[in-house]
């Protein structure tokens, strides 16, 4: 990565920033269903469902984390298909900067609002008995900022790919947001459920990021568990910047 996309990129990251700054409340809106499922869902959960990592919070809350990423950064395509709409993003695309920058940089906003949202949630979990490891929450902090920008690069794909057809954008993120929450076991483990579930989950990438979270956030660092979720956030990484810079490049 030369100087010049560098210098575009943080241009953009600065720009995409400064609505959530502005309006810090957005952040707060976006976590009131995860937090409405920890509410009501958790004390549900009996002690065993959390067993070899301790109780069942301990075992809920990382899934709840990593909800906020899937929820907030699935719909962030939203904001560009909405500049799409109103000419603003055709604006950009004449700008001095180089294109790639344009997706980079907005991928990489979306770190900084799910950050904040997994802090608030640990912040409010640990009075009611949720253990907090520093540096395996730390270690797991960041393998969900990268999981963060590849699935914000992946909406605004979808979002570049939709352009003036609003409902195809929704109807493909609903369609695939639930399924991937579901097979990656964040409300309930997928292993109690029937084989062909358990199978189904092992090719959701999601799935080895929850469990490398729960892992880390008992306090497992040195784990296979957290390798594979770190790989899963990689690969969700690199693949969503490749499509998302080459629609980007596209982009007209």
């Amino acid at each position: 990565m030369n100087a010049s996309l560098v210098t575009d990129t943080v241009t953009v990251f600065s720009r995409e920033l400064r609505p959530v700054l502005r309006d810090p409340f957005s952040a707060i809106v976006g976590m009131i269903q995860p937090l409405v499922f920890l509410g009501l869902f958790a004390p549900l959960l009996p002690d065993a469902v959390g067993a070899g990592q301790g109780s069942a919070l301990q075992w809920f809350v990382p899934g709840i984390i990593v909800m906020c990423c899937l929820f907030g950064t699935s719909m962030t395509g939203s904001n560009l298909l909405f500049e799409i709409q109103t000419g603003s993003h055709e604006r950009m695309l004449v700008a001095p900067l180089r294109r790639p920058a344009l997706l980079i940089g907005r991928a990489l906003k979306e770190i900084v609002p799910v950050l904040v949202q997994a802090l608030i949630i640990v912040a409010v979990t640990v009075p009611f008995g949720f253990d907090l490891h520093p540096v395996g929450a730390l270690i797991g902090l960041l393998i969900l900022a990268v999981f963060c920008v590849g699935l914000g690069a992946l909406s605004y794909t979808l979002a570049l790919a939709s352009k003036n057809q609003e409902w195809l954008f929704w109807t493909v993120q609903q369609t695939l947001l639930f399924p991937l929450l579901l097979l990656a076991g964040m409300l309930l483990p997928v292993d109690s459920g029937p084989g062909w579930l358990s199978t189904l989950s092992r090719f959701n990438p999601l799935t080895y990021v929850v469990d490398a979270e729960r892992a880390l956030f008992a306090g497992e660092v040195a784990s296979l568990t957290v390798l594979w979720g770190l790989l899963a956030a990689g690969a969700v990484a690199a693949f969503g910047l490749a499509v998302g810079t080459r629609a980007m490049r596209r982009s007209s």
